[in-house]
């Protein structure tokens, strides 16, 4: 048994709906067992779907026109996938990959619309779903931009704490195997400078490692570094 807790209760980014309202999305779901590996949609794909994760794992990237890719965000169970705006013709401006086998509820638009224009509830329990999707991107943007690799790096490690976190007093465990190539892929830098600054920040006492994972143990100098704003972790999260 491990020594270490849950950080954080994850409710995904559903929380925001009732559970009635979550019901009346589960009505219309559909099942889809995906693949590891496979694509719930790429990037220029017609949007006309939301996708409700029941069980796995998402990332969702960008390709740069060099070919390299950039990860902005990372979806587990309970979390919904896809372009927020069902009420125009858009196509997908990332790429969605499976990263280990998924099951999802897939929600066609034109249902969603129908649960819109039917439960004013409904309506106001999506916009607050499509106000967290808004602020996510935003944040993000802002650490990727704003502090130097640094920030982006010492930002990412929060949210990963935030997402996958086992706390033991005072230090964090992010209980998933992340590579530096990962990391290198969130943060839009080299693979090399990822390792001199997590190298860094080991010597400085804010990250060690434990059985190839990495584990917090300065919370407040990562925040510090990245001029955390300390936004709640629905916003807060890979």
């Amino acid at each position: 048994m491990s020594q270490y807790h849950h950080a954080t209760d994850h409710r995904g980014n559903t929380g925001c709906f009732s559970d009635q309202n979550m019901k009346r999305l589960e009505v219309v779901m559909k099942d889809r067992h995906i693949p590891e590996g496979s694509h719930l949609f790429w990037e220029g794909d017609l949007a006309d779907k939301l996708y409700y994760i029941k069980r796995g794992r998402v990332k969702l990237t960008k390709s740069t026109d060099e070919g390299k890719e950039l990860i902005l965000y990372m979806y587990q169970s309970d979390d919904m996938v896809g372009q927020a705006d069902p009420f125009f013709s858009s196509k997908h401006s990332f790429t969605a990959e499976v990263i280990e086998d998924t099951e999802v509820g897939v929600i066609e638009h034109k249902d969603l619309e129908v649960l819109i224009c039917q439960h004013c509830d409904f309506a106001i329990d999506f916009m607050k779903w499509m106000g967290i999707h808004h602020r996510l991107t935003q944040t993000k943007f802002r650490d990727l931009m704003m502090y130097g690799k640094p920030g982006a790096l010492c930002s990412t490690l929060i949210r990963l704490g935030n997402t996958y976190g086992e706390k033991h007093g005072d230090t964090v465990l992010i209980n998933k195997k992340i590579t530096h190539t990962d990391l290198s892929n969130m943060i839009g830098a080299t693979r090399e400078s990822v390792n001199r600054m997590l190298s860094d920040l080991r010597k400085k006492g804010a990250v060690e490692y434990e059985n190839g994972m990495i584990v917090i143990t300065d919370l407040g100098m990562l925040q510090e570094v990245c001029h955390c704003e300390l936004c709640p972790n629905e916003i807060c999260r890979i």
